[in-house]
């Protein structure tokens, strides 16, 4: 095992932060796992822990056929953001920003930096791109912040990776996976290993997150070199470990465990492992999930749990104002499963409260909320 760690850029004067990483294995191909990108979501954390033990064992025993590259907490920034006992680890303070928002965007400086030098041959092509990546990130001007210098590390780590899986949470969660549907036929199996029930698929979902800030510039060189043959070389995912709270020991071994055969799956791992069961996973359009909203405040009452079925109508939640006695029931807009819910119980402006995965497309442009 390789331990690395990069001081971070215009840390506080008299303070330094790092970035850790835990590199495993050798080989030409690469898999790249980061957790906790938004510092609160500690599921993806605990996991990590499991992934790193259980990788120093698999490396000793002589088994990784490949590169497997670790960052257990890819957030420093945002673990030290305690606010009166509370952890707020989704926006930077100093700048209000997003952790997953806003990662550089590659196409265009890569594209011209490949003008007339695509070709035929794939495995070629794929390098020629990767070390265009790896130019394009070292040449950018100086990082202006942490948080700049940050996501220019986590990126440079994962740009030449074959499978990229960052490890998140939502407040109350199914398991489910966020990706580019040209990516999903690859990742069923992980999915099916890891008991999802949900696969949220869009191909630009706005925002530049992490995942698609690693997988869309390979579909976007297809579109601009329709002539080179340009494989969509890095498949790349965002797993929701289900909610917040859920850190118990049990199911973070088994999600670590299905992880594990995934990668044994993709050639990573050698030995014996199981095969991925059937798949009860629903591959929905990302465009097709409704942000249920209260439409005034007081407090909430679920009348849902996560993972249910409902149709058009049934109700999701009520909201009743402890002040003016005013009550309100929000109901499902579209056929579909509650996937995710609210950790707070009372109605906030502008905050969703549960969201439903449905098949049909209700929403357009930027999908990602922050």
């Amino acid at each position: 095992m390789e331990h690395i760690q990069y001081p971070l850029p215009w840390s506080a004067t008299g303070t330094e932060r790092t970035l850790t990483l835990f590199r495993f294995g050798s080989g030409t191909r690469k898999a790249y796992i980061q957790a906790s990108l938004h510092a609160d979501e500690l599921p993806g954390m605990r996991v990590a822990v499991e992934l790193k033990r259980r990788l120093l064992e698999l490396e000793s025993q002589g088994r990784l056929s490949g590169v497997i590259e670790l960052v257990p907490m890819a957030n420093p920034l945002g673990i030290a953001q305690m606010f009166q006992a509370t952890h707020q680890g989704r926006f930077e303070f100093s700048s209000g920003k997003n952790f997953n928002r806003d990662f550089p965007e590659l196409f265009e400086p890569v594209a011209a930096e490949l003008l007339g030098q695509l070709g035929d041959d794939a495995e070629a092509n794929v390098a020629l791109i990767r070390r265009a990546m790896a130019e394009v990130l070292a040449t950018m001007p100086a990082p202006a912040s942490e948080l700049d210098g940050l996501r220019r590390l986590l990126l440079q780590h994962a740009c030449d990776a074959d499978l990229v899986l960052d490890l998140h949470c939502d407040f109350e969660s199914v398991m489910l996976l966020y990706a580019m549907p040209q990516h999903w036929p690859r990742l069923q199996p992980l999915a099916a290993r890891l008991g999802a029930e949900v696969a949220l698929l869009a191909e630009d979902a706005g925002g530049s997150a992490f995942d698609e800030a690693c997988g869309i510039t390979w579909l976007h060189l297809a579109e601009r070199f329709p002539e080179a043959n340009i494989p969509l070389a890095c498949a790349a995912t965002t797993i929701e470990l289900r909610g917040m709270a859920d850190t118990e020991r049990e199911p973070c071994l088994a999600s670590a465990h299905a992880i594990l055969g995934y990668l044994a799956e993709q050639g990573l791992i050698s030995g014996d492992w199981p095969a991925a069961p059937p798949s009860q996973c629903q591959a929905l359009p990302f465009a097709g999930a409704q942000y249920a909203y209260a439409p005034h405040p007081g407090v909430v009452s679920f009348l849902q749990p996560v993972g249910a079925q409902v149709k058009v109508g049934d109700p999701l939640f009520e909201v009743i104002d402890p002040l003016t006695d005013r009550h309100s029931v929000v109901r499902a807009s579209t056929d579909g499963i509650v996937y995710a819910r609210e950790r707070l119980r009372f109605a906030q402006p502008g905050l969703w409260l549960a969201k439903v995965a449905g098949a049909t497309p209700i929403r357009q442009g930027r999908l990602l909320s922050d």
